[in-house]
């Protein structure tokens, strides 16, 4: 059967001399009828190997039916375990590594993540409930549209004065410099080989296995776009998949939009953000930790964890302290595209560099895939994907902005940050990716400070803080009309405990025992739908 699979994509590749994304498109109606007419033969195939080796069983045994018996099992085997890896793919358990193979327990794994993935009613703005499927595809539709929208352009002056510009011109020489075909090639291998494919349908596996058909053309194209200025529209289509946030979601703003790119669109990305990702930490401020080579996320962590200890065991002192942690609503998807090339040029980028940036970003189309079917497509006009490789590191350039505005404010005088120790410097901001917290005293002046920089930054960027999800912690000594006159006027929630602040598990005086019980309840939750018909002895075990 592979071979025949080989050939079948050989002939229909060599066939077509269309460009690069018609010519995947004639390929994948190709290949799906081919697999329809394998699909239907398999099943009789296993059947006839099944009736043949029980006939052998039976009969006398000699030297050549030993041998028949031998080779008609290995056959056997060879259609039970590629119809497993299909079923175990499709469930995609990607947490089993060894012990069951029961393929019943992969079909009810399929069919249980299926089941929780179905949308079957939506809950529009106006109160309607929908359950027809194309008044749900319209209404996805419509939300995302709105939601990846451009709300206005407003020239950033006041961010950019705080932004330096860190990019040398020997940093521009290296990032213009050709690419090549083993900085093409390094992504490919990297990536997950059955991650969910884009909207053509073909994961990375295929380009893995098949490169030696496949892959001059695919290198022909991606170092056409990246070195000659080939657009790359074709490729940068994108599928939107929701996944829910809570269990039986209604809603649209409990869904996380997952973007679902094409494996050439990522192949170009990934060149792009493999040479970014070692200039990053030139020009990203030292308080953000995440995405930076060389920087830890868990220091900023650390950090928080010692400068909210110090927060509570202040007892005395005039002023009060607050750290405020932001919750950043819908932080990816609100990114305006022209705030990021703004602060780009400003950072020193060379024009070039971020044009072919910018031809990644606003080159996008998209279509929301409800229960398996695309709707209309339609294109963003701001807004970063989950899915893109780009995305993390130019989310890290957009929120320079707000490190930028707080540096200004701090020089300035306006506003103080907290020490982890006397003689300590004094922090103001702490980023962990699209997470921020703010520390400073807890005055109505400070928080007035802050409240405009958050109003300032939304402006730009087009990220909206969501009050109802941030928090703050106080001083031990901060008294009660501060606290009060600080809540009110950020509009967010009051937390008491810093631990519970900072999202951790307080293990400050837990007995192990409470903390064995929190583990078993884990492992209870993870096993609550298995049922042990569909487990072997092994799995079981394990």
């Amino acid at each position: 059967m592979e071979e025949s699979f080989e050939e079948t994509l050989k002939e229909i590749w060599e066939s077509s001399s269309d460009p690069m994304m018609e010519k995947l498109k004639n390929l994948q109606i190709g290949l799906t009828k081919w697999a329809n007419t394998v699909k239907s033969k398999k099943g009789e195939l296993r059947k006839k190997l099944t009736d043949k080796l029980e006939t052998l069983m039976k009969a006398e045994v000699d030297d050549e039916t030993l041998a028949e018996i031998i080779d008609t099992k290995l056959h056997l085997n060879m259609e039970i375990e590629k119809d497993e890896a299909y079923w175990e793919q499709r469930a995609r358990v990607n947490w089993l590594q060894l012990g069951d193979k029961n393929t019943t327990y992969f079909h009810n794994c399929a069919t249980a993540r299926k089941r929780a993935n179905f949308i079957n009613k939506l809950v529009g703005d106006d109160g309607r409930e929908l359950t027809r499927e194309s008044e749900i595809q319209e209404e996805a539709k419509i939300y995302f549209e709105n939601l990846f929208t451009l709300q206005g352009i407003i020239y950033p002056k006041e961010v950019l004065e705080g932004i330096e510009g860190s990019i040398s011109s020997e940093v521009n020489k290296g990032l213009l410099s050709p690419f090549r075909e083993e900085e093409v090639r390094m992504p490919l291998k990297g990536m997950g080989p059955t991650k969910a494919s884009g909207p053509d349908g073909f994961p990375a596996m295929f380009f893995q296995k098949y490169w030696h058909i496949v892959g001059k053309e695919v290198l022909e194209y991606c170092l056409g776009v990246l070195n000659e200025g080939i657009e790359v529209d074709s490729a940068n289509t994108t599928n939107i998949v929701l996944i829910p946030k809570i269990q039986k979601p209604t809603s649209l703003v409990n869904f996380r939009p997952i973007s679902l790119c094409t494996v050439l669109y990522k192949i170009v990305a990934k060149t792009i953000a493999n040479r970014l990702q070692d200039v990053m930490g030139t020009c990203i401020d030292e308080v953000q930790s995440a995405f930076v080579p060389s920087r830890l996320i868990s220091d900023n962590i650390l950090l928080a964890y010692e400068i909210l200890h110090t927060f509570r065991q202040k007892r005395t002192g005039k002023k009060g302290y607050m750290a405020v942690k932001l919750n950043m609503s819908k932080a990816y998807d609100r990114v305006e595209w022209s705030f990021i090339k703004e602060v780009m040029n400003k950072i020193r980028f060379a024009r070039s560099w971020v044009e072919l940036i910018m031809k990644c970003i606003n080159s996008v189309s998209y279509t929301v895939s409800i229960n398996g079917s695309r709707g209309r497509v339609f294109k963003p006009s701001r807004g970063l994907r989950q899915g893109d490789p780009l995305s993390p590191f130019l989310f890290l350039i957009c929120n320079e902005g707000l490190s930028a505005l707080l540096r200004s404010v701090k020089k300035r005088g306006l506003i103080k940050g907290a020490k982890a120790s006397r003689k300590g410097p004094e922090i103001s901001h702490l980023l962990f990716a699209d997470d921020c917290m703010m520390f400073g005293e807890a005055t109505e002046g400070g928080a007035r400070v802050l409240k405009d920089i958050l109003k300032v930054y939304e402006i730009y960027s087009g990220q909206c803080v969501n009050f109802d999800k941030s928090t703050v912690f106080y001083s031990s000594n901060t008294n009660v009309e501060a606290k009060d006159t600080v809540t009110s006027l950020l509009g967010v929630r009051c937390s008491l405990s810093p631990e519970k602040y900072l999202g951790l598990p307080n293990m400050v005086g837990r007995r192990k025992k409470e903390a064995f019980q929190n583990l078993v309840d884990r492992i209870a939750s993870r096993i609550e739908g298995w049922s042990s018909r569909l487990l072997s002895q092994w799995g079981k075990e394990i």
